[in-house]
């Protein structure tokens, strides 16, 4: 009982400094956004630019010799695909600041017409970043197969991110504690899909971890329950996890896990029009 009320305690004081980072984020994502918005609009300009100076070289194509005149072409080729990059990049960092700013801005319990795809993309890689973050040796192969044209469905964004980053979370570190002992030929892998079947969307989330025992299968979503070290879980995620989507969305979570071979997570919600 002692070492339950601990656990909680310590829980408690996770919570109150994850409520403090969650502001602190959301300050730092709106202060990144501005200067990204620059970089986004003043490459945009270049492009434009660079269609000129290309325009200005065809109007006086007769004037520059044939060497100069492909160098310039070149040139211009180049910067257009460099350009290019720092757009699509810079995007995708706006992206991942809205993402952000949704979850750290969202009213408790509050439903709003979500990019299923998006969300589940951009919380897979945040897991994989913060693995890579505590461990650089950490690197494992990612198979992502997003279903194209999902319908937006009513979910509480900022509930369903922390589901799918709890599964990714555990999806990353069992793969990872397998591979300390793994034979060299062992590749780590997850697999994440998104697909939309019977009204519902479908989440997978997969892996070719240590896979469970049949003990840990029983007590999977017990509180205070986990198989990690301490300092590495508190045995409250899963439970969460279940709550997120079985009380708060209707839906589903299911698994299928054979110990030494891997797991598999299934998240079914159905889709609610707004």
């Amino acid at each position: 009982m002692n070492e339950q009320v601990d656990m909680l305690k310590q829980q408690l004081k996770q919570q109150e400094k994850l409520a403090s980072l969650g502001m602190l984020s959301a300050g730092i994502a709106h202060e990144i956004q501005n200067p990204l918005n620059f970089v986004i609009n003043f490459s945009k300009m270049s492009t434009k630019l660079l269609d000129d100076l290309a325009d200005i070289v065809d109007d006086n194509v007769d004037k520059l010799p044939q060497e100069d005149r492909e160098e310039v072409e070149d040139i211009v080729a180049d910067l257009k695909e460099n350009i290019a990059k720092i757009v699509e990049h810079g995007e995708r960092a706006i992206s991942i600041i809205q993402g952000i700013l949704l979850v750290s801005r969202g009213k408790e319990n509050e439903f709003i017409p979500s990019d299923i795809n998006r969300i589940v993309k951009e919380y897979v890689w945040l897991s994989y970043h913060a693995m890579r973050a505590n461990d650089k040796k950490f690197n494992i192969a990612i198979h992502e197969d997003y279903q194209e044209g999902l319908p937006q469905i009513m979910v509480i964004p900022q509930d369903l991110s922390r589901a799918v980053l709890n599964l990714v979370n555990n999806a990353c570190y069992t793969v990872w504690k397998r591979s300390q002992n793994a034979p060299d030929d062992y590749k780590p892998q997850i697999t994440v899909k998104t697909a939309l079947a019977d009204g519902n969307i479908v989440i997978t989330i997969a892996d070719n971890g240590e896979g469970m025992s049949d003990l840990v299968k029983q007590r999977l979503y017990e509180n205070f329950f986990t198989t990690k070290p301490i300092g590495k879980g508190t045995g409250l995620g899963m439970g969460i996890t279940r709550d997120i989507i079985e009380n708060k969305h209707n839906g589903h979570l299911t698994f299928e896990s054979t110990a030494g071979e891997g797991t598999t997570f299934t998240i079914t919600i159905p889709v609610k029009k707004s």
